[in-house]
């Protein structure tokens, strides 16, 4: 049940200030009978519940009373604190992640060969998406397999999104994909990729059926390489994460010639 302590108040405001409700203006001593509260602690409670705005005080009358602000009233100040907290915290925390970011970006990569895997539709997403957003410098995606149908136009979205952002980080992005690919991509996609994406000089998207497989190269170093269902042509069972710069660099020198003889992308 909703309480005056969700919005910040202590145990004694809350109870100050629906006590003041109730009996309308009133003096400190009247309102510690009628809240409960005691009278060694009422005037620091009614003091603190006037900073929050949530009362006011006749202080010519002798001794002082005072007398709650409306609910809304009370509800909304309480409300627009709550939200500059939450405003200041989350400022805080962005200051902390950004220099956390310095900080971790300046440790010395790892060179030892490592690899990862990840086992369904959401995994394979969500791996896909980190190793993406950790790209400082070029990805290569090939498409020629469908990605994981957890939902298709939503993965692509998403994707398109991530390729985005790497593009406004200063990484060139190189796309090659089937024909069947494109018909499987949302119109969201076609249309950022005509607003935004078409006229740039670092993306660039070209169709070659002389493709198979689907993966991606980032940084000519690590490579994404989606895993097909044996089970199930059409679907996708998961994704290794691989890096290697020697095996890297022999999978960009298959993928150079295809992308030579492909063709521009014309997404109508």
């Amino acid at each position: 049940m909703a309480s005056l302590r969700d919005l910040g108040l202590s145990e004694y405001e809350a109870r100050a200030y629906r006590a003041l409700l109730n009996t309308g203006p009133t003096t400190a001593k009247e309102l510690s009978r009628a809240s409960d509260v005691p009278m060694g602690r009422i005037y620091d409670v009614l003091n603190s519940i006037e900073q929050y705005n949530l009362v006011r005080s006749q202080t010519a009358s002798r001794p002082k009373k005072y007398v709650a602000v409306e609910p809304s009233t009370a509800l909304d100040r309480l409300l627009d604190d709550k939200r500059r907290e939450l405003e200041e915290k989350a400022e805080q925390y962005e200051s902390i992640v950004d220099d956390l970011s310095d900080e971790l970006d300046a440790a010395d990569p790892i060179e030892e060969q490592f690899w990862t895997a990840a086992v369904g539709p959401e995994e394979t997403t969500d791996l896909l998406l980190e190793r993406l957003a950790a790209a400082d410098d070029h990805i290569v995606m090939v498409a020629a397999d469908p990605v994981p149908e957890r939902d298709m136009q939503t993965v692509s979205e998403d994707v398109t999104e991530e390729l985005e952002n790497a593009l406004d980080r200063g990484v060139s992005v190189d796309v090659l994909m089937t024909r069947e690919m494109i018909g499987t991509l949302s119109e969201n996609v076609g249309e950022r990729y005509r607003r935004t994406l078409q006229g740039r000089d670092d993306f660039d998207v070209r169709t070659n059926d002389d493709v198979t497989g689907s993966f991606n190269l980032i940084d000519d170093v690590e490579l994404c390489i989606q895993v097909p269902n044996p089970l199930s042509s059409g679907d996708a069972f998961g994704m290794i994460d691989l890096k290697d710069p020697e095996f890297a660099a022999t999978v960009h020198e298959e993928f150079v010639p295809r992308w030579t003889e492909a063709e521009p992308l014309e997404f109508s």
